[in-house]
């Protein structure tokens, strides 16, 4: 399997998953070949045969939509490793998490360390992972919009995380979605600028865009 990103430091396997278009993610330490997995969407066979070439350390669960756990007992079955996800969304786990991830905690695995960001909004425990200039955003922040947003209410909250938590980083940061292409975190936050300009309805909510909405 070609690594989506590759360099002395660490190596980012991308792994398309199911029929919703989502992205599984495995984090190899080149030196010590120790692993983090990133999320278990339905279908994780390509998935668990890649990892299970490396010595993984931890799953990690970005939100528990159902989509992004439709393989977790696939692959956590396949794979020994203790799971993570945010305290909110941890009941939706077929079993009880090693780890309740909270803001600033951090995952290890060789030399690479991994950082939780909470980003409640899209669900109340949804959890971004930061490392060096590469971001793992869940259905928090896509190219183009955040997350979908079940109320207006919501969409306030996942817009105060992302503005708050993940525009704080640098602007050269890659952007890691749970769905879709890649994205660039400087050019979202220029987006988000044509987005913040303008007037919204005060019904605002769902599938929102920053150039259309």
């Amino acid at each position: 399997m070609a690594p989506q990103f590759q360099d002395d430091s660490i190596t980012i396997h991308k792994v398309k998953c199911g029929p919703y278009d989502n992205n599984a993610y495995l984090l190899v330490c080149p030196e010590t070949n120790q692993s983090i997995l990133i999320d278990t969407p339905q279908d994780p066979g390509a998935l668990i045969e890649a990892a299970q070439q490396t010595d993984v350390q931890a799953v990690l669960i970005t939100h528990n939509h159902f989509d992004h756990l439709a393989g977790f007992e696939e692959v956590t079955s396949a794979i020994s490793a203790p799971v993570g996800i945010g305290g909110p969304d941890a009941e939706a786990l077929s079993t009880p998490p090693a780890r309740l991830l909270k803001e600033g905690d951090e995952i290890t695995a060789g030399t690479l360390t991994l950082k939780a960001v909470a980003t409640p909004g899209h669900t109340p425990g949804s959890t971004c992972f930061t490392i060096g200039n590469h971001l793992f955003s869940g259905d928090t922040l896509f190219p183009n919009g955040p997350g979908k947003s079940g109320s207006p209410e919501k969409l306030a909250q996942l817009i105060d995380s992302i503005t708050s938590s993940l525009f704080v980083l640098a602007d050269d940061t890659n952007i890691f979605p749970g769905h879709g292409d890649d994205g660039n975190l400087g050019e979202e936050k220029e987006k988000y600028a044509v987005y913040a300009s303008k007037e919204h309805p005060a019904d605002l909510a769902g599938d929102v865009e920053w150039l259309k909405s």
